[in-house]
């Protein structure tokens, strides 16, 4: 395609790269509403339901820097275009399962797809865009990314209420056929000119090493950080991922350059980003437990109640704009600290705040993960020549990955264990067995209540009574885990102060840069 065809065509590029990551971001969270559905289709058990959501990010976490580095090398278009017709066909798969076992291996497929899309989308939009543009086109990537997660439940929330439970993959068809006929006019190819060979082993250490982490970090919640496939795992984790920056240093053709991570503008956005997510993912595992369990709303209208986040639509192609007056720097912190004032202002719910509190702690949340999260990915894009952007966005994607999953998990851990400890002094009449159950979640506590008012008239006080502790016993453990994002999102500015640069960097500063360093001794 010819540079000027390229250039008048690059806004038309940018909203189909949009609508092929709209999907990634609307499969991470869409399925949630879908669990009760599955266990009474597929009859799948609590562990089966687990292994539908996790082989999915296991998966797309674990070959994201691999099919970031093979964009790179035979194509980012080709790698885009594949990933949407994996993720297509497989959501067919999935849309038709017939069992939880094939749902998890449809889900795996899935995966693979996903991690082709995501790092081609971004490393497109760097090579389409240049200068200011390209900072305002990474805000416009930045906020569909989010605002597909947060548009996951409300979308399967209505279909659920109005189709089967297939549907929610089925979606996924339509967007992309659209995204393959319309890219195959608007989407330019590119990849790095001086492609190295594939450096396949640093490609498998890095494939175990991302996959270890993010198991250990999903299963932590359920069988406690202590347990020993956890600790395994994270010390496999660690040892892969070790034993990989040691071969990136010593092999003539690295997947990832060391010298990325000398440039803070690619470390400490890095970060950034990781605390960014940690606070997204991380407070809506918790808030879409409080609306439909403590406020009582279908799953449905607590999607629907999700969407003042969407508020990040607005915040970061605004960032953008911003960035170009007071720095990258500024921008970033003044996003981390929205986030933290709306974890903390979530903190301070009590079991009558209502759902006014909420909103106000999503409007401030949303607005600060587009205001921190646009201009920390544009540091991360701008730090790595245009030949790399493949592993940069892979980079980016993988970053954000692991601040999901540990939002969940430590978000999600803190929730169980204080809600666990609260309950303790309501569940004193309870049998042994009923006092577990309840114990164990809010849903069980409501499980133990329908048994005990089912009893008779005589045992609804007593119905009623264990309702209203577990809402307070809910609202006292969001309240404890909102508090611990809280001090990860300070942690985020602090870091962003103290290391990011004020400024962005110029196109052909960064280019210089990289050539400058390929030639320096202390070249790793």
């Amino acid at each position: 395609m010819h540079p000027k065809t390229i250039h008048d065509r690059r806004w038309a590029t940018l909203a189909v790269l949009s609508l092929s990551l709209l999907i990634i971001g609307l499969d991470n969270t869409i399925l949630n509403v879908a669990l009760p559905t599955l266990v009474r289709e597929l009859g799948a058990t609590s562990s089966e339901l687990q292994w539908i959501l996790d082989s999915y990010m296991l998966v797309f976490a674990g070959l994201l820097l691999t099919m970031g580095a093979i964009g790179d090398r035979f194509g980012r278009k080709a790698a885009l275009n594949s990933g949407l017709i994996i993720f297509g066909v497989a959501s067919v798969f999935a849309a038709f399962s017939d069992s939880a076992n094939s749902l998890i291996v449809a889900r795996a497929f899935m995966g693979i797809g996903a991690a082709l899309i995501m790092p081609s989308t971004l490393s497109i939009i760097t090579n389409v865009f240049s200068g200011k543009e390209r900072a305002k086109a990474i805000g416009v990537w930045a906020a569909v990314a989010g605002l597909g997660a947060i548009l996951g439940p409300a979308v399967g929330g209505w279909l659920l209420e109005h189709f089967w439970w297939g549907s929610v993959f089925l979606i996924n068809i339509f967007v992309v056929a659209i995204a393959i006929a319309t890219g195959f006019v608007l989407v330019p190819e590119s990849k790095d000119e001086e492609a190295t060979p594939l450096d396949l082993v640093g490609a498998g250490l890095s494939i175990i090493g991302l996959g270890g982490l993010v198991f250990a970090i999903i299963e932590a919640p359920a069988r406690g950080w202590t347990d020993e496939l956890v600790l395994i795992c994270f010390s496999l984790a660690l040892a892969m991922l070790t034993l990989m920056l040691i071969w990136e240093k010593r092999t003539t053709y690295p997947m990832l350059r060391l010298e990325f991570f000398r440039n803070p503008r690619f470390s400490a956005a890095s970060a950034t980003i990781v605390t960014i997510s940690f606070g997204m993912l991380g407070s809506v595992f918790l808030l879409t437990q409080y609306l439909q369990f403590v406020l009582r709303f279908s799953p449905l209208e607590a999607g629907i109640r999700l969407l003042p986040m969407a508020s990040l639509v607005v915040a970061a192609p605004v960032a953008a704009n911003v960035v170009e007056r007071v720095g990258t720097k500024k921008v970033v912190v003044t996003g981390m600290i929205f986030i933290a004032v709306a974890l903390g202002w979530l903190a301070m719910a009590t079991i009558d705040s209502g759902y006014g509190h909420v909103a106000i702690s999503l409007l401030l949340l949303g607005a600060g993960l587009g205001v921190a999260g646009a201009p920390a990915t544009d540091s991360i894009m701008e730090s790595l020549p245009l030949a790399k952007s493949g592993v940069g966005s892979a980079m980016n994607d993988s970053t954000r990955m692991v601040g999901a999953s540990l939002g969940v998990a430590v978000l999600g851990s803190a929730l169980a264990s204080t809600y666990s400890s609260e309950m303790a002094s309501v569940t004193g009449s309870l049998t042994a067995e009923q006092a577990a159950l309840a114990s164990d979640s809010i849903g069980g506590t409501l499980t133990v209540a329908v048994e005990l008012a089912s009893a008779g008239v005589e045992s609804w006080a007593a119905a009623a009574s264990l309702v209203a502790g577990a809402n307070q016993a809910f609202v006292n453990a969001m309240s404890a885990a909102a508090l611990i994002g809280t001090a990860v999102a300070i942690v985020g500015a602090i870091i962003a102060w103290r290391y990011l640069p004020a400024l962005p960097l110029d196109p052909e500063e960064r280019d210089q840069l990289y050539e400058d360093r390929k030639k320096t001794p202390t070249q790793s």
